[in-house]
């Protein structure tokens, strides 16, 4: 149970750490704002994300190493900036993972105990415990094992979706797409500027195709990594563009202007064409779909830390692996550090200051790898990308990653840049012992 992971499990895995709970409440939110013209806003977002995972396929060829967007800040920009890229994902990986092993207690208590009841907050806490654990010692086991059960769960994930979609494109009508730009109101009720409602609904949409950067990660991991993984991010995102088009088209195509009057939009369209039973099917889908992104999470977010621990910016153990390859203390201590933050948010409160850093950590993962393109290419001892983007495309990137930046709230920002600071910290403190041991 040793094997790596072949290009068709690659794939899975990357549709897996994109695709989570967010698509089954996301159409209800930019249909809100904009109507159907959402759809339109999903095809902008998703050419700019595209531009994007372009860059990442490009550098993703030159390197074998575990750390994605660590290692090509590190290697086209030095130390200091690979260091707080990499911190920053790590961090944000590590809450993002407790975040999402929360909301499955919440969810499955939810299913156990009815949509209204109080969920036992002993009940939630065990639900969590016993996910890490599961999902820990499935890591611990190897590869091999992990690409079985992700293979799995992101097959049993899309099924409910794709069925969806096949479906209910026969209970589709054109009236529900008129009129296509219906604008939403603000908090005065006044309805929002054109350019102000389609920015709220593109940086939204924005979020849900992040995730795309993390399939770098875990290179090591790859039958053929210099081969298979700019394929594998180039058809992911095609795949996650058209799909995304598709559910929300549906939906509205439903719905229409109602589908924003609806807490739980997918539920409400699988309602009308199921007879009332569409809650309970997207009530399983979820579970399922938080269930597959945890298990790519457990997958990728260790060998952040075990990047990172090559290079001696953390303590120099966490980068062992065994006989199979296992990063056996990475995947450890992130398990523990997780399991941590996963009880906190159960049974004390939520990640909302936490997770808020999350706009900073895409930002400074984005722009690096855009410019190290660039960077690299003047690199004679890497080797070559199989394919060359047009200078443009970097460059275009980067200023959608800026643009991103822009439109993320000044709060996220100031406390995205707080976690900048700490990692320069760490980074100093690093410096000074490895300095010390010389």
């Amino acid at each position: 149970m040793n094997s790596k992971l072949g290009f068709f499990s690659v794939v899975l895995l990357g549709f897996n750490a994109i695709v989570g709970t967010g698509i089954f409440l996301l159409p209800n939110k930019i249909v809100a704002l904009v109507g159907p013209f959402a759809l339109v806003v999903v095809i902008f977002v998703a050419v700019l994300v595209f531009l994007i995972a372009l860059c990442f396929a490009e550098v993703s060829a030159k390197f074998e190493r575990n750390g994605g967007a660590y290692v090509y800040a590190r290697e086209a920009f030095g130390e200091f900036v690979g260091f707080e890229v990499g911190f920053m994902k790590y961090a944000i990986a590590i809450i993002a993972w407790a975040t999402m092993i929360t909301g499955f207690s919440e969810a499955f208590g939810s299913f156990v105990f009815g949509i209204n009841a109080d969920i036992p907050t002993h009940f939630k806490a065990f639900t969590a415990v016993f996910l890490i654990l599961l999902l820990t010692a499935m890591n611990l086991v190897g590869i091999g094992f992990s690409k079985i059960f992700n293979n799995t769960a992101t097959l049993v994930k899309f099924t409910p979706l794709v069925c969806f979609i096949l479906i209910c494109l026969w209970y589709v009508r054109a009236e529900n797409f008129t009129p296509f730009i219906a604008l939403g109101t603000d908090d005065k009720g006044e309805i929002l500027p054109f350019w102000d409602a389609f920015g709220m609904a593109a940086l939204i949409i924005f979020y849900a195709f992040t995730g795309f950067e993390s399939l770098a990660i875990a290179a090591e991991d790859y039958k053929n990594p210099k081969k298979d993984l700019p394929k594998a991010l180039i058809l992911v995102m095609l795949g996650i563009c058209v799909f995304y088009l598709l559910i929300i088209g549906v939906s509205i195509g439903i719905l229409g202007l109602d589908l924003a009057k609806s807490n739980a939009p997918i539920a409400a369209a699988f309602n009308v064409v199921f007879d009332g039973i569409g809650a309970f099917i997207v009530q399983i889908a979820t579970l399922i779909s938080i269930a597959g992104i945890s298990i790519a999470s457990s997958i990728l977010t260790p060998r952040v830390g075990q990047a990172i621990a090559q290079d001696r910016l953390i303590p120099n153990f966490i980068a062992y692996k065994n006989k199979k390859g296992t990063p056996v203390y990475a995947i450890l201590i992130t398990g523990i550090i997780t399991l941590a933050l996963a009880l906190y948010g159960t049974l004390i409160g939520s990640f909302a200051i936490l997770a808020a850093i999350s706009v900073i950590s895409r930002f400074i993962q984005y722009v690096p790898t855009c410019l190290a393109v660039i960077a690299l290419r003047k690199r004679k001892n890497l080797p070559q990308s199989p394919f060359k983007l047009p200078f443009i495309v970097p460059i275009l990137a980067v200023l959608i990653s800026f643009w991103l930046l822009f439109n993320a709230p000044l709060s996220d920002i100031i406390i995205g840049l707080g976690g900048l600071v700490i990692g320069a910290v760490f980074y100093i403190f690093a410096k000074i012992k490895n300095k010390n041991q010389i």
